[in-house]
């Protein structure tokens, strides 16, 4: 290992500590009183125990010591991070904001008993106790992300929401005025454990009963045979204009150990063989024309392409072939970056762009006016209408989830988009 992953380890687990230590004095500010002492002993003894099993998992995966997936170990911690880490950070800012108030307090109280020359017997007590009911305050906010992550562990991760646009082009034929796209994103089928509540998400899909349905990537998470048993749930999904598919970046096997190259290939193949039973058209660097009353818009479908170490199979010169630049067009790319990199300053314009693949990270908050992940910081573009100029982008929050087995704040999504002839100066919701 190298030696500034030791430094960055052992900050870690110091500043870890160092949270502990902190929140476990509020705690033995509630369990002051407690009658008897076995009880008290209890509740101290889990505290750091929890916290030393929690260091422990850490360094068992840095020293690969545990059986099975790495990338299982990795997710497992960090859900035991989230149940028992925010907490502490929630219960901690309590306490900060009670200490800073005992600091200040005391530093007044010292400077005025010094002014006023007070006698020794009457000066006032420096550093008051800490009060429990402040300690009381910081347990029922440590409760608050506890509950949250509880619930996005439970239902959070199937409680599918429709999200709504509509979008006004200048440029768009007459008779696609009012024409509506279902949008849907990362199913990752092999994290599916419900097969009731994922119906649930596919008939809220086929209840939109748009004209056209569209699927940004992420069948799977690896194997096209995690398929098995779902066909019949997301088989039978039809839109008058078709159902138009691209490729994830998961959907190319690239993260499994193949017994050999021509494994990997048959399961690709596989792979677009269940797009075509599911009776999706896969959009693979090609285009779709969709004609309506005399006129017509083109749906392309690049392969993926993202910043590394993502590959960069994406071609749009190649989805652009057989295309006009009067053409109305609409890009299927399931990574944002592609957008950022490429689609918004191509010298053919593409009005809008359909991407999914950040899933939000699957944690944050959004609230009107406002959103934050983590992942912001890696996509600028994470989820979402986005607008540059007259070329708009939506990033689908995604349908399933992968890794951490929930959802915090970021619900699974079904977009529908309706697209209208005209201009609207702003229309970012």
């Amino acid at each position: 290992m190298r030696s500034y992953t030791w430094i960055w380890l052992a900050v870690f687990f110091i500043s870890l500590a160092a949270l502990d230590w902190y929140v476990f004095q509020g705690v033995k500010t509630l369990t002051a009183k407690l009658r008897r002492l076995i009880t008290k002993r209890f509740i101290h003894f889990s505290y750091w125990g929890l916290s030393f099993l929690f260091f422990a998992a850490v360094l068992g995966i840095v020293f690969n010591l545990f059986p099975g997936g790495r990338f299982r170990q990795v997710v497992l911690v960090f859900i035991f991070f989230l149940f028992s880490y925010l907490p502490k950070l929630a219960f901690a800012l309590f306490l900060a904001i009670e200490d800073l108030y005992r600091l200040a307090r005391s530093v007044f109280v010292f400077l005025r008993s010094r002014i006023q020359n007070a006698l020794p017997g009457a000066r006032p007590e420096i550093f008051e106790s800490r009060r429990k009911f402040i300690s009381q305050m910081g347990l029922l906010a440590a409760s608050l992300p506890f509950a949250s992550v509880l619930y996005g562990v439970t239902e959070g991760k199937y409680d599918f929401r429709v999200r709504r646009h509509t979008l006004y082009f200048p440029d768009l034929p007459d008779a696609f005025d009012g024409f509506t796209i279902t949008q849907v994103s990362d199913y990752h089928v092999g994290s599916f454990d419900n097969p009731k509540a994922v119906q649930k998400g596919v008939d809220l899909i086929r209840a939109q009963e748009s004209d056209l349905l569209v699927f940004t990537g992420d069948l799977v998470n690896n194997r096209a045979a995690e398929m098995e048993g779902w066909m019949k749930i997301f088989g039978g999904l039809k839109a008058p204009f078709g159902q138009f598919s691209i490729l994830g970046n998961h959907d190319y096997g690239d993260y499994l150990g193949w017994d050999s190259p021509e494994a990997k290939e048959k399961n690709f193949t596989d792979l677009k063989e269940v797009q075509k039973e599911l009776g999706f058209r896969l959009l693979l660097n090609e285009n779709a024309e969709l004609r309506k009353n005399g006129s017509e818009i083109r749906l392309l479908g690049v392969e993926n392409w993202g910043r590394p170490p993502f590959r960069q199979r994406g071609d749009l010169g190649k989805a652009l072939e057989r295309t006009s630049p009067s053409d109305f067009k609409i890009l299927l790319s399931h990574d944002p970056s592609h957008w950022d990199e490429v689609v918004q300053n191509f010298p053919e314009r593409i009005p809008l762009t359909l991407s999914g693949h950040t899933h939000g990270m699957q944690f944050g908050i959004e609230i009107p006016g406002w959103q934050w992940s983590p992942v912001k910081y890696r996509y600028p573009h994470w989820a979402g209408l986005y607008r540059e100029d007259d070329r708009y982008l939506y990033v689908n929050r995604g349908f399933g989830y992968l890794g951490f087995p929930g959802r915090v704040g970021i619900w699974p999504e079904v977009t529908v988009i309706t697209l209208k002839k005209g201009r609207i100066a702003n229309q970012i919701v």
